[in-house]
C-alpha cells in the first residue's frame, strides 16, 4: 500500500461560518470577488454580507459577476486582467462550483503570462508549466454540487471543449467557507442536480484504480450522506440538518477528488455539456450514470456491494435507480437538452480528445466502441 495525502484548505463548516470570515486571518488586503452572471447573490444578501466582513477587516474588494453555468476561457482571461488593473492580491470564488472554478482560472491568469488554454496538457492546450503558481484562492460555496471547495480542480469550457485542469497546491483553496445556511434558496431541481454531482465525485473516486484507502473514507461516506439526506433536501429546502448532511456530503467528495480521481464518466458529460451547454454538470451525470455504472458493476463486486450497503441495500444499481425517483430526476432525457442520437459517435470522440486522460482511470479499460454503446445504452 502508498499514497500521498495533502488537502491543505482550512474548511471552516456549519451554519452561520460566514461570520467567521469577520475575525478569521485572510491572505491579502485587496480582494476580487467571482460570482455568476445571475442575481442570487445580491438577491438573498450574500455579496453585501461578504463586503461588510472584509470591511471589518480593512480589505477591500472588487466585484467580477460574468460568471456562466459553464465557465468560459474569455471570462477567466478577463477577470484575471480586472485583478490586475485593481491590483487585487487574492481571489474570492462566491457561490456555486462554476464561480469557485473560475476563480481558481482567474487566480492562475492574474500571475501568469499568456492565454489560460496555454497551459491545458489535452485537447488544443499546449500544456505549458504553471511556473508562477496562482493568487491565493478563497472559497465561499452556496450549493453542495462539485466538492471544489475542498480541491485543486476546475473546469473551463473554450469553444467545444471542457476540460478539468489544476495545479496543486497553488489552486487548493486557502480558506473555504461551507455555510449550509446560504443554501435554503436553491431550488428543488438544483438541489437534485448539485446532490448528485457530489455523489457521482464519490462514486468515481471509489472505482478508480487510484483509489485510495483515505478516499474510500471519505467516499463511502459521501454516498452514505447523499442516499440518506438527499431526498429531504430536495422535499423541503429550509431543512437545515439535510443542507448540513449534504454539504458535508459535498466537501468529502471534494477530499475525494484530492485523494482519487474521477473516471471517464466525467469525460462524457463534459463533452456532452461542451456541444450543449444548457445541460447541467449533475443533470448530465444523472443522465449517463445507470447505463455508465452498470458496464463495470460485473468487474467489482465487492466495491459495487460496500456502496450498496452506505445506501442501505443489497443491489448498487437498484439503490441509485431508486434514490434518482425519490429526487423527482428519474425521467430526465438527452432528447430534452437537445441531444440528438445521431450526435453520440461524436460527444464520445470529443470525450477521448479532450479529457481522454481520464479513461486511464477506469476500473476497467473500455474501447471507443463500448463508450458509444454505453451512451446509446442512456440514450432517450
Amino acid at each position: 500500500m502508498s499514497f500521498d495525502y495533502h488537502i491543505p484548505t482550512k474548511i471552516l463548516f456549519g451554519a452561520g461560518k460566514l461570520n467567521q470570515l469577520a475575525e478569521e486571518p485572510l491572505p491579502g488586503k485587496k480582494a476580487l470577488i467571482v460570482m455568476s452572471n445571475g442575481t442570487s447573490m445580491r438577491k438573498h444578501g450574500y455579496l453585501q454580507r461578504l463586503e461588510d466582513l472584509l470591511k471589518q477587516q480593512n480589505i477591500e474588494s472588487v466585484v467580477y459577476d460574468k460568471i456562466q453555468p459553464n465557465p468560459i476561457k474569455e471570462h477567466v482571461m478577463e477577470g484575471a486582467a480586472v485583478a490586475k488593473e485593481n491590483g487585487c492580491d487574492f481571489i474570492i470564488g462566491l457561490g456555486g462550483g462554476s464561480p469557485i472554478d473560475a476563480a481558481k482560472g482567474i487566480a492562475i491568469m492574474a500571475v501568469n503570462p499568456g492565454d489560460y488554454w496555454d497551459y491545458i496538457g489535452s485537447g488544443s492546450g499546449k500544456g505549458l508549466p504553471v511556473e508562477n503558481g496562482a493568487l491565493p484562492i478563497v472559497a465561499i460555496t452556496t450549493t453542495a454540487g462539485t466538492g471544489t471547495e475542498a480541491d485543486p480542480w476546475l473546469v473551463i469550457t473554450n469553444g467545444e471543449e471542457k476540460i478539468g485542469f489544476g495545479c496543486p497546491p497553488h489552486t487548493f483553496p486557502v480558506i473555504s467557507v461551507v455555510d449550509p445556511e446560504m443554501m435554503f434558496s436553491i431550488p428543488p431541481h438544483l438541489t437534485a442536480f448539485q446532490g448528485f454531482d457530489a455523489f457521482f465525485h464519490a462514486v468515481e473516486g471509489y472505482i478508480a484504480n487510484v483509489a485510495t484507502p483515505m478516499s474510500d473514507l471519505y467516499a463511502l461516506e459521501s454516498i452514505r450522506l447523499v442516499a440518506e439526506y438527499l431526498p429531504r433536501a430536495v422535499a423541503d429546502g429550509s431543512d437545515l440538518e439535510a443542507r448540513e448532511k449534504v454539504a458535508l456530503a459535498n466537501t468529502l467528495s471534494g477530499m475525494v477528488e484530492s485523494t482519487s480521481c474521477c473516471i471517464s464518466e466525467h469525460s462524457l458529460e463534459h463533452a456532452m455539456s461542451a456541444l450543449h451547454p444548457e445541460l447541467p454538470h449533475g443533470a448530465g451525470l444523472i443522465l449517463l450514470s445507470e447505463a455508465y455504472l452498470s458496464h463495470f458493476a460485473e468487474h467489482l463486486p465487492e466495491r459495487y456491494a460496500k456502496m450498496a450497503q452506505a445506501m442501505g441495500g443489497a443491489s448498487f444499481i437498484d439503490e441509485l435507480v431508486a434514490l434518482q425517483e425519490k429526487c423527482g430526476v428519474r425521467g430526465l432525457k438527452m432528447s430534452d437538452y437537445g441531444i440528438t442520437e445521431d450526435e453520440l459517435e461524436a460527444i464520445a470522440q470529443n470525450a477521448y480528445d479532450t479529457m481522454g486522460f481520464l479513461f486511464d482511470f477506469d476500473p476497467v479499460q473500455i474501447i471507443p466502441e463500448q463508450t458509444v454503446s454505453i451512451l446509446r445504452a442512456a440514450y432517450s
